[in-house]
Formats: C-alpha cells, structure tokens, sequence
C-alpha cells in the first residue's frame, strides 16, 4: 500500500535568480508542478509515496524522475512523451511574490492517457491527491477523472487542489466549471483566497470553507499567505497564523503546507471523519510551520525542509 499517491504535473520551474554580467535575467533550473510538490513533501517526511505524471523524453524530464526518485517517490507511474516536450514555467518574482509564464502548447503532462495509468498504483493508494492543471486540456482531463473515481471506489481520501492559473485555461468561466466539477469528488479540499471566489462565488474564506463542507468535503483550508491558514470542519472553523520568517520565494509553498498535512493525516493511523477539529488545528500548525521555512530559500523542492527542522520551528 501507499500512504499517498498523487496525480498530475510535474515540471521545471524556471526561477529568476539576478542578472548574468551583460546584464541578462539569469532563471535557475528548479523541480516544480503542484501535485509532485506535494508528494515530495511527504516522502521527504517519511511516507511511502507514489507520483503518476508525464514529462518529454528530454533533458529535463531525466532531472525531473531523477529529482523524485532522489526524494523517495515511487516514480513507476511517471511515463515519458516522445512528442511533446517536458512543461515549463517561467518565475518571476516581485518581492517574494510570484508571475508565471507556461511553455506548455502542449506540455507532456497534457498529454496523459488513461492508458497509461497505472491503476494497480491507485488501487494501493490510501490518501490520493490531485490538482486542477490536468484539467486544462485532454486527454490528461479525462485521464485525471478516471483516476480520481477509481481511487474514491477503492475507498482511498482524496485529496483536491484547485491551484489556479489563469494563463493555462481557455477562459474563467471554463476553469471555474472544471474546477467546481471536480470538487465533489474531494473528501480534503485546500483552496488560496482567489480560489475560494472560483469555487463558491463567496470572497470571504470561511464562507468558501463552508460552502465547500455543505457540498459534500470533510475537511477544506484556505491558505491566507502570510495570515497562515483557516481550517474548517463540520465541528466548526479554526485560524492558525504562521510562525514569524523572512520570504525570499513563496513558490511551493502552499504545496509544502499540504504535503506536511497530509503527512500528518497520514501518520495518525485515523480516518479523516473521525478526527476532531483541534487535531487538525495541530496539524495545520505543523503544515504552517513548514511552509515558513520553505518561503525562506527559492524553489519548491530545494527548500523543503525536514522533520526536524519544522519541529524545531515550533519551538519544540
């Protein structure tokens, strides 16, 4: 069995990191994509994880399975596109704030087949996470869906990220409808403040939150940046500020948060609708403390930080 197994893209995150000596943006090479950000996490933490995605048959697809792999990901699930190439993003950063612009027209990670899943690989899933961007286009649309029922009949949680980006869908209306479409299958919903709109027409967090509990999930947070997260249940709501950092590169961050939540969740050895709100009050605080430290260095998964370094940010 795997203690989580995700779903979707994973690609190279150009960073901007200065200026070259003729005065050029100079972009570091940095293993990206929400999905595989989250079960990085989790294997950086110690469970036992596995990633389903498609990268090219290049250069950085290689780094890419290599990263993982280096990560303790299962990468079997990983295949490789022969005519498309791996999907890019290009960061730049204001400040410790983040603009994307995709080279992905198309991108392998568009490209996955039902065909190629592994479905022995969700059958074994206990926890089963996903995100919006294979939703963009097919066949990686329809793939995803069939993924996800799968892994809900079999009886795994399933986790959702709406992680929304403009660029990447045909229009609002298209993404909003996806997005929402997906939804109800969810069991573990983290959506940002911009999400919480998308999926509820409702601007306020904890009215998405719960708009999201009426529709069907157990558990829903909204990630607040630097105001750290809101976490709702049907025992009721419950806001956890950060602890106190310095961003450098908010890039992952909210990935980083709910891999080491998940983990949590994992950990406990309890099924999600048994545990109580101030358990996942202590599990958001732990998911917190590590997001602090990953918005401390660039990069997602270069700045994921250990289990020790994120108890020792709880000052414990």
């Amino acid at each position: 069995m795997y203690d989580l197994v995700a779903l979707g893209e994973v690609l190279i995150d150009f960073t901007y990191c200065g200026q070259s000596e003729h005065d050029n943006a100079l972009f570091e090479q940095n293993p990206g994509g929400a999905p595989a950000n989250v079960v990085a996490m989790a294997a950086g933490l110690g469970l036992n994880t596995a990633f389903i995605g498609k990268v090219g048959a290049d250069m950085h697809g290689d780094f890419l399975r290599q990263t993982l792999q280096a990560r303790g990901v299962d990468v079997k699930g990983l295949v490789s596109a022969t005519n498309a190439f791996t999907t890019m993003a290009f960061v730049k950063l204001e400040g410790a704030e983040r603009h994307f612009s995709f080279a992905r027209k198309p991108g392998a990670d568009m490209t996955l087949s039902e065909a190629e899943i592994d479905f022995d690989i969700i059958r074994a899933a206990k926890i089963f996470h996903f995100g919006s961007l294979s939703l963009t286009d097919e066949p990686s649309r329809s793939s995803t869906i069939k993924a996800v029922k799968a892994a809900k009949g079999e009886g795994a949680v399933i986790s959702y990220d709406p992680n929304y980006r403009p660029g990447l869908w045909k229009s609002a209306a298209e993404a909003k409808l996806r997005m929402r479409d997906a939804a109800q299958f969810a069991d573990i919903i983290k959506i940002s403040e911009e999400e919480a709109e998308l999926l509820t027409d409702k601007r306020d967090p904890k009215a998405a939150t719960q708009a999201l509990l009426e529709k069907g999930a157990t558990c829903v947070i909204a990630t607040l940046g630097a105001d750290g997260a809101l976490a709702a249940t049907k025992e009721g709501s419950v806001k956890k500020t950060p602890p106190n950092c310095v961003p450098v590169d908010t890039t992952g961050a909210g990935d980083v948060f709910l891999g080491s939540f998940l983990y949590r969740l994992s950990k406990s050895g309890k099924s999600l609708d048994k545990h109580s709100l101030q358990e996942i009050e202590d599990y958001v605080a732990f998911a917190n403390a590590a997001a602090s430290l990953c918005v401390e260095k660039r990069g997602a998964m270069p700045s994921m930080p250990d289990i020790s370094a994120i108890y020792e940010r709880l000052g414990g």
